[in-house]
């Protein structure tokens, strides 16, 4: 393992503090918004309770900023993997706006300004928020919507529960590493969703058109069809030491040409730059990309089903993924197969300490282990360890530093895959307001 270089550490804080002082400024109050500082930490579904009064059309501007010094070393049983040095990775930002357009209606849209697999500036996704239908006519199916949230758009849908808690992007403040998880369950689709929420019980039910790239051309060689989606859960604080939450969620998408976007469809990278690339051959030619380091198994048609327990005692935090991921299509031509199925199972267990909980150690565990087709002979299985710790400097300021492992386990991996594993530690800094 290389030596970390620690040198650039007390300017790198130096500025983080700095930057503290300038994005504490107030910002605005919106009904129905989960912050995007440290306040928003396990908040999953916005809530329901109305705390913000109604007080015209308002704007808030809002951004993430994130950086990374990565230390990693890595190699495979072909020998042909580019050396990692210790270095900084290009920093990504997003631009979130967030409108209040009337009572209990909103509006968000991000844009990424910066990212790993787009150094251009684009939009992510956006949507409408509907938790009041007053513009109809006051206190228009009140009864109803006291539980009810309408939300429209194109962007992530509620599809389990560690979208939430994974880094977007720049807006890694969520994130207690700097990685998120190996089957990364995160899309950006046009949607329609009902969430009801009532004294801790959850019920979310949703459609997309199942295309992460929007078009309206007809191409015989497809056939998209929408993504039935939904999750049914509890969620209580149960004293003032205990919260517990226990979600299920599914996903079906039966198009023969649409399935591959549940697990890849964050367009802007995974967060461990360069792994898994190869050495340019003789014609320049390499293998690699910006999603490496995860795993999508690119099924045709999809149903998903994620399960996820949650539960908070004091400072200490559990998080957990059960998530099976099943391919549906039998394909006849040019060879006869059925695809396989993949199991992920993640563990996150954290310790909140200190003033306000400021400061955090943390684990996570996470394998997928499965077939891509249903005769496959051997399992292909992933496995990733990582261990760390953060510093939350202000609400808006964190920054973390974490130990990674991931290994390619078994005889099922060809190519580059075949033995590869890296590992090392990363130091991230995340500015969100």
């Amino acid at each position: 393992m290389k030596k970390f270089n620690y040198k650039f550490s007390i300017t790198f804080i130096s500025l983080l503090l700095m930057t503290s002082v300038i994005v504490h400024a107030q910002q605005t109050k919106l009904q129905f918004f989960r912050p995007n500082d440290k306040t928003g930490l396990n908040v999953f579904e916005s809530t329901k309770t109305d705390t913000v009064a109604f007080d015209g059309f308002k704007v808030r501007l809002g951004g993430d900023f994130a950086m990374q010094f990565q230390s990693l070393n890595q190699s495979n049983s072909a020998g042909n993997l580019v050396e990692l040095g210790s270095d900084f990775n290009l920093p990504s930002a997003n631009l979130n706006l967030d409108v209040q357009l009337l009572d209990g209606v909103r509006m968000h849209l991000k844009t990424y300004l910066s990212s790993r697999a787009h150094n251009e500036t684009w939009i992510k996704g956006g949507h409408m928020q509907v938790d009041k239908l007053d513009f109809v006519s006051p206190g228009f199916l009140s009864g109803l919507m006291q539980y009810a949230t309408i939300t429209i758009g194109l962007d992530e849908f509620n599809y389990g529960d560690a979208h939430f808690r994974r880094s977007d992007n720049a807006r890694g403040i969520f994130n207690p590493f700097v990685g998120n998880y190996l089957m990364d369950a995160f899309s950006t689709e046009a949607f329609g969703e009902v969430t009801l929420q009532n004294n801790g019980l959850l019920a979310v039910i949703g459609l997309t058109n199942g295309k992460l790239n929007q078009n309206v051309t007809v191409n015989d060689n497809t056939d998209n069809k929408p993504s039935f989606y939904g999750k049914l859960g509890y969620d209580k604080q149960l004293n003032d030491d205990l919260r517990v939450r226990l979600t299920g969620s599914w996903y079906i998408n039966n198009g023969t040409s649409n399935g591959a976007y549940l697990y890849g469809g964050d367009r802007g990278g995974t967060r461990y730059y360069n792994v898994l690339f190869t050495v340019p051959d003789e014609e320049g030619n390499s293998e690699g990309g910006p999603r490496d380091g995860q795993y999508n198994a690119r099924f045709s048609k999809l149903t998903a089903l994620q399960f996820n327990p949650f539960i908070k005692f004091k400072g200490l935090e559990f998080f957990g993924i059960v998530e099976r991921a099943n391919g549906n299509n039998e394909f006849t031509q040019p060879q006869a197969y059925k695809e396989g199925a993949f199991t992920q199972l993640a563990g996150e267990l954290l310790y909140r300490f200190g003033a306000n909980e400021r400061f955090y150690l943390a684990g996570r565990y996470n394998t997928v282990k499965g077939k891509q087709r249903e005769s496959s002979t051997e399992d292909l299985d992933v496995s990733r360890l990582n261990l760390g710790g953060g510093w939350f400097l202000s609400n808006n300021v964190l920054t973390k530093l974490e130990y990674v492992d991931q290994s390619y386990n078994g005889d099922a991996w060809t190519g580059r895959f075949a033995g590869a594993e890296f590992g090392g530690v990363v130091l991230e800094a995340v500015i969100s307001f």
